[in-house]
């Protein structure tokens, strides 16, 4: 019997498993298709990845330095107001190739890591879990202690173990242009009711163009109009939702969740690569695969270090709703250089972060 059935082989499945075998336990990862793909996730990341994929992996994934941002309230035609530190903020990076990094660190510490297994059923029994997968040899049943669902948005995990939604999910799109592009800064749009668009430059890897939506909210004809106004036609676009805001619980009898799954996402970008590996990181710490009681661990350990930022992240999106006036008046009164780490708005209101709003 294993210790753990993790569903799933993103950023936050493939960081548990390695973090839980690094510490003994026996992991197993199934993953429906190939890992990686299809893409449905933005590559503009902090430079706090680094710190979960290994030394030899940095070269390959690397693609941009990201030193600021522009924001515009209306298209490209509209001047952005510039944020950006003097050093590097953030970096572009190869999205797919993230994704089959970490899954190899998994393997290497351990981890039993199977691509091209969809898992059709989850049952939670009194002391295992039972997993039933389809793979390229037929259906296998695979027992464990627990299972770990990290199978995006749409768990199948959370949907088995009766586990609560995510509150909001947003529909996200993607597109890729090849010509080359190594600005220093990426473009937000504010244009879209409560999200907003953006364009990433990958630096010999092309552009990235992106836009978020409530589901139903004309996100592909938003998404062209974005495109016709930079002037560029996309061959390669992909799609999927965006979880925001996690829901009460998180964990069943022998159940958890991590990352999209849970919920574990920015709520003002989206993003949820490194909020979703750091709780990855928490429950192979807490969760003592023997012992239900330890999910609470699990729930008080992710909540205590992400629920202020969290909080705070839906504090900032409510700005992308405030009338147009007042958004342009705000981001000129607001611009230049920041003290802000992407992904903890918590980081405004510290010393040097209030010390280079005042100093303007």
């Amino acid at each position: 019997m294993h210790d753990f059935v993790v569903v799933g082989a993103g950023p936050a499945g493939a960081r548990f498993a390695r973090s839980a075998a690094d510490r003994g336990r026996d992991v197993l990862v199934l993953e429906q298709g190939e890992i990686g793909l299809p893409l449905a996730c933005s590559g503009h990341v902090s430079l706090d990845v680094w710190e979960y994929v290994p030394d030899e992996a940095r070269d390959e994934l690397f693609q941009n330095d990201i030193y600021g941002a522009r924001f515009h309230v209306g298209g490209p035609e509209t001047a952005g107001e510039p944020f950006y530190k003097r050093e590097v903020i953030s970096n572009a990076i190869d999205r797919v190739g993230l994704d089959k990094a970490l899954a190899r660190a998994a393997g290497d510490a351990g981890a039993d890591v199977r691509d091209e297994h969809t898992v059709t059923d989850v049952e939670e029994r009194r002391d295992r879990v039972v997993v039933t997968a389809s793979g390229p040899d037929g259906v296998d049943v695979h027992e464990a202690r627990m299972v770990v669902g990290a199978d995006g948005p749409r768990s199948r995990v959370r949907e088995a173990c009766d586990l609560p939604e995510p509150r909001e999910f947003l529909h996200g799109v993607l597109g890729f242009d090849t010509e080359p592009d190594a600005q220093d800064y990426v473009d937000v749009h504010l244009t879209v009711p409560r999200f907003f668009a953006w364009r990433i430059p990958r630096g010999d890897d092309g552009v990235e163009y992106g836009l978020a939506a409530k589901p139903g909210d004309d996100v592909s004809g938003r998404f062209d109009r974005l495109c016709e106004e930079y002037g560029v036609t996309l061959d390669r676009r992909c799609s999927g939702l965006i979880p925001i805001g996690p829901p009460k619980r998180v964990t069943g009898h022998r159940s958890l969740l991590v990352g999209d799954a849970a919920g574990q996402t920015k709520p003002f970008t989206g993003g949820g690569i490194l909020y979703g590996m750091r709780a990855a990181d928490h429950a192979a710490r807490e969760v003592n695969p023997e012992w239900p009681a330890t999910l609470d661990d699990y729930e008080d350990a992710w909540r205590s270090e992400l629920k202020n930022e969290i909080r705070l992240g839906h504090a900032v999106r409510l700005a992308y709703s405030l009338p147009r006036p007042v958004q342009r008046a705000g981001l000129r009164a607001l611009s230049g250089e920041i003290a802000v780490h992407m992904d903890r708005p918590s980081t405004l209101f510290t010393r040097e972060g209030l010390r280079a709003l005042v100093g303007r």
